[in-house]
């Protein structure tokens, strides 16, 4: 190991200073605070919603933990911090999680992460106004789309679907001219890409969350949209990226639809660095299954964390605490 590489790990050692006076096992005495920091995503976002959800109800507790929610890009962006150790928690889409750990574009090699749970799936949108040309994947050639923010799970999956139609720009890592035929992908968040849709600067928006978004149904009660079906590019994104991308149905009636629509589904995981002590995941994550329903009312409608469902984290393995309540608790 080089004298740089000591260097880094000594310094990713230092944000973990709180964590290392709490016991291995139950955290819940008189030792000190254990701060953990969150990385989660824009201010507004789902990922901030869940982070501040959780840090109130690990505050309420009365274990030793603190948690501190941290904004940023989300998923991509939570990656790299995890694994900088500039955080020690993050929540992440399950196919950047999935490209960081095996060291997948657009990361330059595995990244440090381990999952505490599969904690509820994302619904990927993609939206047109009713009224304009644009009838199907295909019609976006040439085309403004809104395709999340940079360093978002968002633009991710938007960019493979838009590749998987053959209508994607080069990849990263071999640049070359954008085709004639590929979409306008325009960087923006949610918020600016709801604002871009109504004011027809762009002709689609993606979009990767929970059910119904809240931002998405005001948009559709001031416009007619068109929700249109991903479902058939499930199979060529699994045969390329693995199970992590499965079949999912927007239901009639949100959004204001008058007939389901099949799209893509993506799980998003709660990571945890590796060096995080085994007792306190423990109790974080009594926590998380304790008070579930609080933390995703405002994520997604009409979701339930099981640990059938939340052990299913693919490549990323679980972390060794998390292994450990799951035993603990459901054998």
């Amino acid at each position: 190991m080089t004298s740089a590489e000591v260097t880094r790990r000594r310094v990713m050692g230092f944000g973990l200073g709180a964590l290392a006076g709490l016991p291995a096992g139950c955290s819940g005495d008189s030792g000190p605070v254990g701060r953990l920091r969150l990385a989660t995503g824009p201010e507004g976002g789902p990922y901030n919603a869940f982070g501040q959800a959780l840090a109130r109800a690990v505050a309420a507790s009365g274990h030793r933990i603190e948690i501190v929610p941290v904004s940023t890009a989300a998923s991509v962006d939570n990656l790299r911090k995890l694994d900088e150790g500039s955080v020690e928690l993050a929540l992440a889409m399950a196919d950047v999680a999935e490209d960081a750990v095996l060291g997948r574009e657009p990361f330059l090699r595995p990244a440090a992460a381990t999952a505490l749970a599969r904690v509820y799936v994302n619904y990927t949108h993609l939206i047109v106004p009713a009224d304009g040309p644009v009838n199907s994947v295909t019609d976006l050639a040439g085309r403004p789309v809104a395709a999340g923010a940079a360093g978002s799970g968002v633009q991710v999956v938007a960019e493979r679907v838009l590749r998987a139609a053959g209508l994607g720009g080069a990849p990263a890592t071999a640049p070359a001219p954008v085709p004639a035929s590929a979409a306008d992908e325009r960087q923006l968040g949610l918020a600016a890409s709801v604002t871009a849709l109504r004011e027809r600067s762009v002709d689609a928006l993606f979009w990767s969350g929970g059910v119904p978004t809240p931002a998405l149904a005001d948009l559709a009660r001031e416009l007619t949209l068109r929700f249109l079906p991903l479902d058939a590019h499930v199979g060529p994104l699994r045969d390329r990226y693995g199970p992590v991308y499965t079949v999912v149905t927007l239901p009639a009636g949100v959004y204001g639809l008058t007939e389901p629509v099949g799209t893509i589904g993506v799980g998003n995981y709660l990571l945890a660095r590796a060096d995080v002590p085994q007792g306190v995941a423990r109790d974080l994550l009594q926590v998380v299954f304790d008070r579930w329903r609080d933390l995703l009312r405002e994520v997604t409608a009409g979701a339930r964390l099981e640990p059938r469902f939340a052990i299913s984290t693919g490549e990323v393995r679980l972390h060794p605490g998390a292994v450990a309540y799951y035993r603990s608790v459901y054998g």
